[in-house]
C-alpha cells in the first residue's frame, strides 16, 4: 500500500488530528516524506470535491467533512447529540461502562464496526471522556461522572451485573486472539 493510502486509512479511523511525527512512526517513513504525502492527499481530496476533506493545523492532519456540507453535518450532529441515543450508541456506551477504560480499537473489535462517529457523539454529549496513554500512544475511553450521576448511581460498579461482566475474561481472550 502507498504512503498516501496508509495515511488515508489512519486519518479515517482517528477521531482526532494526527501529527506528522505520529504518522511517521505509524507508517515507518521519514517525517518529510509523510508530510509531503499528506499534503498531496489533502490536495487530492480538494480536487475531488467530495464530502470529505483533509485539513492541516500546525503539525497535524485530520480527515473532516467538507466545509461545503457544514450545514448538513451540523443539522445531523444536532439530532445525534440532542435526541435519544441510537442502538449502536447505547451498545458502545454499555461496552465503555462495563469494560472501560477501553481503547477505540478494542471497541471496534467488540462491535465489529468503525465507532468513530459514535465515540465523537458520546464525547460531545459528555457521557464519555478520552484519556491519552502516552506510552502506548493510544486513547482510552471511560464513562464520565455526569453519566454516573445521570444514572443515579455512585460508581460504575453499581451497574447491573457489573462484577460478572467487568471480569468476564471471554472478551479479553477474544481481543488478545484478534490482536495477534
Amino acid at each position: 500500500m502507498s504512503i498516501k493510502g496508509k495515511i488515508e486509512s489512519l486519518l479515517f479511523i482517528s477521531a482526532k488530528p494526527i501529527t506528522v511525527k505520529q504518522l511517521s512512526q505509524l507508517v515507518k517513513k521519514e517525517p518529510k516524506e509523510v508530510e509531503a504525502a499528506a499534503k498531496e492527499l489533502a490536495d487530492d481530496y480538494k480536487k475531488r470535491g467530495g464530502g470529505l476533506a483533509i485539513i492541516k493545523n500546525g503539525p497535524a492532519f485530520q480527515m473532516v467533512s467538507a466545509p461545503e456540507s457544514s450545514t448538513l453535518v451540523r443539522d445531523f450532529i444536532k439530532d445525534e447529540t440532542t435526541g435519544e441515543l441510537t442502538r449502536p450508541s447505547l451498545e458502545t456506551l454499555t461496552i465503555i461502562a462495563y469494560r472501560g477504560p477501553i481503547s477505540k480499537l478494542d471497541l471496534e473489535r467488540i462491535r465489529g464496526v468503525n465507532c468513530s462517529l459514535i465515540v465523537h457523539n458520546l464525547l460531545l454529549r459528555g457521557l464519555i471522556e478520552a484519556k491519552q496513554d502516552k506510552k502506548k500512544n493510544e486513547t482510552y475511553y471511560n464513562i464520565t461522572f455526569d453519566f454516573v450521576r445521570f444514572l443515579g448511581i455512585n460508581d460504575a460498579s453499581q451497574l447491573p451485573d457489573y462484577e460478572r461482566l467487568n471480569k468476564d475474561d471471554t472478551l479479553d481472550r477474544v481481543l488478545s486472539d484478534n490482536g495477534q
